[in-house]
Formats: C-alpha cells, sequence, structure tokens
C-alpha cells in the first residue's frame, strides 16, 4: 500500500517542528540549564525510596487533575513564607514545568488577534506560544528597574484606541529572561496600578525567584493584589531539574476553571511523591549549595567579559538568575553572526530572538548556569577570540 497522505488534515495553527537532538557548541551560553554536578540525584533516589514504600500502590490509580495534594500544600506553604501570597493548596494546579500552565492560560484566555503584552524582550518559548494561538504580542519599554509604567499605560491605551483587546500582560519580574534584571518594589505597584485601572490581568512568572545569590528579595506582585487579577506561575524546574517537569498555576477558582480544560490530566505522580519527599525535608539547603555554585559562575562571567571585552560592549549584573545580557554597539549584526559562532564553538541566542518587534540584533544573552566556572571564563575568551577575527568587534 502506498503511505497515507495527512495533507490537509492538519489543524491550520499546527506547525511543522522537527524533534532532532539538541545540538550543543563546545562553550554553550545559548540555553538556561542549571548546574549539573548540584543536582540532587542521591537525595531524589532516596526521597522516591521512602514516598514509594509510604503510598506507591496509590500509583494504580490515576492522579487527580488538579496534582498530588500533599506537593499542592507544600508549594502553598512555601509561597506563603517566601512570596507573602495569600494561598491554600486548592488555589493551585501542577503542570508539566510552568511552560504548561502558562501555555494553559494562553489557551483559555486568547482568541485570535487579541493582544498580549510582554515586556520588549521576552521568553521565546512563551512568545512562540502566544503566536501559535493567534495572539498579537506587543512588548512594553523597560528599564533597569522593569517595565516602565508610563510606557505601559501608553501602550495599553493605544491597543484600545485601535480597537484591540488586550488580554493580560505577561511578565517575569524577577531575574527577568532575558534581560536579567529584577523589578523593583515600586514599579511592581505602580504595574499593577495601571493594570488595574485598565482591567487588565497580569500573568507572573516566577520561575526564577529562588535563585537569588545577591541582594535583597522582592514580594511577589501577586501578593499586592487581594481581587484575583494577578495570575502566577513557578517552577521546580529550576530548583532541582527541568528533567523532572514540575511547575505550578495559582489562579482563581474560574480561571483554573477554563485552565485545566487544556490539561490532559494530572502531573506525574511518580516524579511528584520524589520531589515532595525530597522538598520537604532539603529544599532550602539545596537551594543555597545551587546559588552559591551559580554565584561564583556568574562571577566568572563577569570578570571574563570585563577581561576580554572591556570597553568594547556592555553587560548586565544579574543579583541572580542564570543569564545576562550583552549589549553591543548599535549596527553589530550578534542576529546574522549567531550561526557562525556556534560552528566556530561559541553558542549564544542573539536579543532579536527575544523581541516581539525584532529588535535586539546587536545583543545576546548568555547563560552561566550549565559550565563549570573555568568553562566560563575560558569561553568567553574564546568568544572574544571569534569576534575578533570576524570582524564583530569592529561592526563589520
Amino acid at each position: 500500500m502506498s503511505e497515507f497522505n495527512y495533507q490537509g488534515l492538519f489543524a491550520e495553527r499546527a506547525p511543522i517542528t522537527t524533534r532532532g537532538a539538541n545540538r550543543h557548541a563546545k562553550y554553550d551560553f545559548a540555553v538556561a540549564y542549571p548546574d549539573p554536578d548540584t543536582l540532587p540525584l542521591t537525595g531524589l533516589v532516596e526521597a522516591l525510596s521512602t514516598a514509594l514504600e509510604r503510598e506507591g500502590r496509590d500509583l494504580a490509580y490515576y492522579p487527580v487533575s488538579a496534582g498530588y495534594p500533599p506537593l499542592r500544600e507544600l508549594v502553598a506553604d512555601k509561597l506563603r513564607r517566601d512570596r507573602q501570597m495569600d494561598v491554600t493548596a486548592d488555589d493551585i494546579i501542577l503542570t508539566s514545568g510552568s511552560g504548561e500552565a502558562i501555555n494553559m492560560l494562553i489557551q483559555a484566555m486568547t482568541d485570535p488577534g487579541d493582544v498580549l503584552l510582554t515586556e520588549e524582550y521576552v521568553y521565546l518559548g512563551t512568545m512562540r506560544q502566544m503566536r501559535l494561538w493567534g495572539a498579537n504580542v506587543v512588548g512594553v519599554k523597560c528599564d533597569d528597574d522593569g517595565i516602565i509604567p508610563e510606557a505601559l499605560d501608553e501602550t495599553i491605551r493605544a491597543q484600545e484606541a485601535a480597537g484591540r483587546r488586550v488580554k493580560f500582560l505577561y511578565t517575569i519580574p524577577t531575574f527577568q529572561n532575558p534581560l536579567g534584571w529584577t523589578a523593583t518594589l515600586e514599579r511592581r505597584q505602580r504595574m499593577l496600578e495601571v493594570c488595574q485601572s485598565h482591567g487588565v490581568p497580569i500573568l507572573e512568572d516566577d520561575c526564577y525567584v529562588d535563585l537569588r545569590f545577591e541582594g535583597e528579595d522582592v514580594t511577589s506582585i501577586s501578593s499586592m493584589d487581594d481581587s484575583g487579577q494577578v495570575l502566577y506561575t513557578g517552577s521546580m524546574s529550576k530548583i532541582i531539574a527541568p528533567g523532572v517537569r514540575m511547575g505550578y498555576l495559582v489562579a482563581p477558582e474560574m480561571v483554573r476553571e477554563r485552565a485545566l480544560s487544556f490539561k490532559s490530566g494530572g502531573v506525574n505522580q511518580f516524579a511528584a511523591l520524589a520531589i515532595e519527599e525530597y522538598l520537604r525535608n532539603h529544599m532550602y539547603d539545596h537551594i543555597d549549595e545551587e546559588n552559591q555554585a551559580l554565584r561564583a559562575k556568574r562571577d566568572a562571567m563577569l570578570a571574563a567579559l570585563g577581561e576580554h571585552f572591556g570597553n568594547r560592549a556592555t553587560w548586565s549584573k544579574p543579583e541572580g538568575g542564570l543569564y545576562l545580557w550583552l549589549t553591543m554597539p548599535e549596527g553589530t549584526d550578534l542576529a546574522g553572526f549567531q550561526d557562525q559562532s556556534f560552528s566556530e564553538g561559541v553558542g549564544y541566542y542573539s536579543g532579536s530572538m527575544f523581541s516581539p518587534e525584532g529588535n535586539g540584533r546587536h545583543m545576546a544573552r548568555l547563560c552561566f548556569g550549565h559550565p563549570t566556572a573555568q568553562t566560563v571564563s575560558d569561553g568567553i575568551a574564546e568568544l572574544a577570540a571569534i569576534f575578533e577575527r570576524n570582524g564583530i568587534f569592529q561592526g563589520k
């Protein structure tokens, strides 16, 4: 028989996506992977063994759609303690990473042509999902303190004047991806006030908040809101490992009921058992260990940039997270040079990949989480050498 032809049967929004093996340059600063040496492998195995002995027979049942109740209770306890949020386990849905939570909300709240606001540079995975479901993604001007409130107000007014519906503002206020800054308390308050005045919900993505190794925590936007206008998502991928695929959504009941319509079922109960048992006993000790390692790598990248880039570029100095933001002089085409740099041994993502408008070709995100501190230093030296021999420093 000839091969069946599916042409003409695919949904209009179904893009062609190839799933080959992830490529890595010799020095990989492109993807925000965590430190593999701090993965709590032994602790997770021991935690899983304990949890399975206690309630492993319950794996015979399908998990509840909102996810393993004890883990939701642990998340609620953590949010009350660390983010000053008045939540219970019933307010929380466990998801396959924070990405699933975001995608559920995009699908539940977005019709084709609706406007979704983001920072002027935004995590590319979220931007892709927004566009997949037909959203018009609009960036809002930022500075080192976060989204500029006046720019947010002007952007919303402009969209309303054009007859376009703004469904929500998506923001990463702590260690923003890719810019690296943390929004100040004043900016968070003003952002909320602007959105309240226009009736625009906020989706606060706090997935990096635990990765602070310098400075003082800033309370969540959600803690300032008592009306349910702020939706919240977080992740355990950053404090344990991306491979565990565990995140969570905090939202009012009306939103949770709609969002669950776009979830196929409960999260992996096997993983949830191990995560809950491990974090219940070791969470803050593990976070401290991880952050000590990340600080050393951040410092290695800052020192190497100072030595090898000098006054030929500027860069952010994040107080946490997994990356910093490199800015070359206007006219430098880091976007066009990205593949060449990868082929010569150093991977990065250009700024234009994070911009809804395609800006930032002279900018790049550099991730320091996965390599060793020495590898970070060597890789930045190699990136400078690549730029030198290809004329990038001269803007050619």
